[in-house]
């Protein structure tokens, strides 16, 4: 994996009561892609017992507990807590962007508003997520794909230990074949040809929650090769790196003028 660059400005948000401290590592390994956690935080009752196994998690990984009290039975005060300290981050520092973590919809109002001010906005939160807070984010990952456990002696995500989905799976997926042959016509040149990069964009745009994890696959070209749906074509650039852009293009175009 080529050394990220991105120096973006990202505030952290966790809701403890929505997010397991399994995540952790893949959580911030994910984030630091996207950019630099200059902020990390997270939301709890820290009172309660259920929130203790996040303590050494937390200690490791600096990132600053925010007490919240349940004040009534049946309110959520961790969300508000976290919605006000969103806004006054949003107003006070100069951040970029915020990661949010949390399956809990009561985030999509917010997530609106940090988009509206022209920040970016990544969800974090389980497959269970509502699909109103997954669309008021830029983007968003299951962290069912961030779950590190050691097999063997080495850590490994969820997502490679799910096995991947075989052609024929891939090809009954018509939500999943739309996007992709709707994405690389987006991004088509004259003769059809699709740079992989631009397409992978376009993905996102159409589904913020795309990720070829969901998928069994580490890479969006890996996944795009075994649904044997698009031809591809690796092109080396001259240079001292000698790195090598991906086209692709859906075998349907093939012929056509």
């Amino acid at each position: 994996m080529e050394e990220n660059t991105n120096q973006d400005k990202l505030a952290v948000l966790i809701d403890a009561d929505n997010a397991q401290p399994s995540i952790i590592e893949g959580l911030l390994d994910e984030i630091a892609i996207y950019g630099v956690a200059s902020v990390r935080r997270i939301y709890g009752d820290w009172t309660k017992p259920n929130l203790g196994s996040w303590k050494d998690s937390l200690l490791e990984h600096s990132i600053q507990p925010i007490q919240q009290f349940a004040y009534t039975t049946g309110k959520n005060a961790t969300d508000s807590s976290l919605i006000i300290d969103a806004m006054d981050l949003l107003y006070t520092e100069k951040l970029d962007g915020f990661c949010i973590v949390s399956s809990d919809s009561d985030f999509t109002r917010l997530s609106q508003r940090i988009r509206e001010a022209g920040l970016k906005v990544y969800g974090f939160g389980e497959k269970k997520t509502p699909q109103a807070f997954i669309a008021a984010c830029d983007k968003f990952i299951y962290t069912e794909n961030l779950r590190k456990e050691e097999i063997s002696g080495s850590a490994v995500t969820t997502s490679e230990r799910d096995e991947k989905w075989s052609t024929n799976e891939l090809k009954g997926d018509s939500r999943l074949v739309n996007h992709l042959r709707n994405a690389v016509e987006d991004s088509a040149d004259d003769e059809g040809w699709a740079f992989l990069a631009e397409v992978g964009g376009n993905l996102i745009k159409r589904s913020p929650d795309f990720d070829p994890r969901n998928y069994g696959y580490k890479k969006l070209g890996e996944l795009v090769e075994a649904t044997g749906l698009f031809d591809i074509d690796k092109r080396s650039q001259s240079g001292a790196g000698k790195s090598v852009l991906i086209f692709v293009r859906d075998k349907r175009s093939r012929g056509r003028k």
